[in-house]
């Protein structure tokens, strides 16, 4: 049984991991580049839930639907002021840019709310199941994050190829160039994507602290991280493939802390993630993209 609840912790900590890295692959994906302060957005959206729940006394989904704005609004911010004017700017620049951006968000919060750790309130109130009489219990936060996270993903494929908005990133994704002459918005696009990654940023933020129940400036930042790894993992730029990453990357993470070594396991998730780029370059779920000379 032990096996079977590590199994379902580490479903639940990749399905955080699998939303967060939606942000990643989708602006990779349509804009092509690698926006690192998204972990920090993470962060932004987790102290909004907890000043809201905590010193105002806010319901949960109230607090969440707030923190979802907080977040889309800084997404679009961040994108207008700091990576719009590096549209046709070395990939190089992009990236010290992100980090440079990440940085600010995380002394912001240092400055606003100090360094001390934070007990975060969950906003789960799922009571837990008990299987195979109380061997087996599944978290109610467990069953929470997994069922936001598919749904989130059957929501977004469908907005991607159901929606004009979704097939202007499409678009973009293929194409800039020429879905501008068919008359895309590029700038509006690429802000939407932002929007949408940051605003799930901070559903994911708010299901991963409502697990490990601490949150500091630094927060968002090891999240991220591997999240961003989840979505290579999977093949960045593919939406599915951020959702298998995000599965794996937490079972291996689970799993390795469990049965391996609690202090090893970080390093356990970036080994694998060697060896399976090694065989497989782009991703298991990414194609190979060939470039015109």
């Amino acid at each position: 049984m032990s096996f079977l609840s590590n199994l379902i912790n580490g479903i639940s900590l990749g399905s955080v991991y699998a939303i967060i890295a939606l942000g990643y692959t989708m602006v990779y994906g349509i804009a092509k580049m690698l926006n690192f302060a998204h972990g920090d957005v993470i962060m932004i959206g987790c102290y909004a839930v907890f000043m809201t729940m905590s010193r105002q006394g806010w319901p949960p989904l109230l607090s969440v639907a707030f923190a979802v704005v907080v977040c889309t609004a800084l997404g679009m911010i961040i994108e207008k002021i700091a990576y719009k004017p590096l549209r046709r700017a070395t990939p190089l620049a992009v990236l010290i840019t992100a980090i440079g951006v990440s940085y600010f968000l995380q002394n912001s919060a240092l400055l606003i709310f100090g360094a001390d750790t934070k007990s975060f309130t969950s906003v789960v109130a799922v009571p837990p199941i008990k299987l195979a009489g109380g061997a087996l219990t599944i978290p109610g936060t467990a069953i929470v994050t997994v069922a936001v996270c598919l749904v989130i993903m059957v929501a977004l494929t469908l907005f991607i190829k159901k929606t004009k908005a979704g097939q202007a990133m499409l678009a973009v994704s293929e194409d800039k160039d020429a879905a501008q002459l068919m008359g895309i918005n590029i700038n509006g696009t690429i802000s939407l994507t932002f929007a949408i990654g940051s605003g799930l940023a901070a559903i994911a933020g708010v299901l991963f602290c409502s697990t490990y129940p601490s949150l500091t400036p630094y927060t968002g930042s090891m999240p991220g991280i591997k999240a961003f790894t989840a979505a290579v993992f999977g093949g960045i730029g593919s939406v599915p493939g951020a959702l298998l990453g995000g599965i794996l990357l937490g079972v291996i993470e689970i799993l390795g802390r469990a049965y391996i070594s609690s202090q090893l396991s970080d390093a356990i998730v970036f080994a694998v993630l060697i060896i399976v780029l090694l065989v497989k370059p782009t991703g298991i779920l990414g194609k190979k993209v060939s470039e015109k000379v």
